[in-house]
């Protein structure tokens, strides 16, 4: 076991780490929009485009990666003006497995900002106007700030979804040592190859880092509700 520690490649976890960080951003910034759009507005098909954004919380991860492949794919319309355009595919690089992980990540921080922005009271919003305040003023200065713990339990959520993306990550963007094999790949192959010490040393350490998260989280919620 000690031999699996001196020897463990930390690439796969800096990878991890980074796609998992822009994944977050990327399902944070379209989590809070459509979280607004759906506690906000009477939008028609509000209902359909929300369980539509909520599916890959419960489809298994091969048919989102399956999807994906569809949409994306070499052989797709976008996939062919990607690479016509700009010699530039999305199969097999990791920008892949951060848009796999995006949209996995992207339930977790939809309902809390929902329910946060569902929670605001909309009578400090019409305060804030009255006193001059445009409504994206009004928006920065009162709406975010007041459902901001809901949006980052979320947000904290969706990054540990993230780390700990596979199924769809290895269909878009396979398991290429030092290219594309996150954490979790580099476990899986591990595993496969009869490394069992290697494969426990870096759940370990996905693990422990999804661990603190989650602890961060709590804590933070407790603060903020006492």
């Amino acid at each position: 076991m000690p031999d699996a520690w001196t020897s463990l490649d930390t690439a796969p976890l800096w990878l991890t780490l980074r796609i998992a960080s822009l994944a977050t951003l990327l399902a944070l910034l379209a989590g809070v929009a459509l979280g607004w759009v759906f506690a906000r507005t009477r939008l028609p098909g509000r209902g359909l485009l929300e369980a539509l954004c909520m599916l890959p919380l419960v489809l298994p991860p091969t048919v989102l990666g399956y999807a994906l492949l569809v949409a994306m794919g070499r052989r797709s319309p976008l996939g062919q003006w990607l690479r016509e355009h700009f010699d530039y595919t999305v199969i097999f690089n990791w920008h892949g497995a951060v848009i796999a992980s995006a949209l996995v990540a992207l339930p977790l921080v939809l309902k809390g900002a929902s329910a946060a922005f569902a929670q605001v009271d909309r009578r400090l919003e019409a305060a804030a106007r009255t006193l001059g305040q445009s409504a994206w003023g009004s928006f920065v200065r009162v709406t975010l700030p007041l459902a901001w713990p809901g949006i980052l339990a979320g947000t904290l959520l969706a990054f540990a979804r993230a780390m700990g993306e596979f199924g769809a990550s290895l269909m878009v963007a396979g398991s290429i040592p030092g290219q594309t094999q996150t954490a979790s790949m580099a476990i899986y192959d591990a595993v496969q190859a009869g490394r069992d010490d290697l494969a426990f040393a870096l759940a370990a350490v996905v693990s422990a880092v999804s661990v603190l998260i989650l602890v961060l989280s709590n804590r933070y919620l407790q603060r903020q509700a006492s």
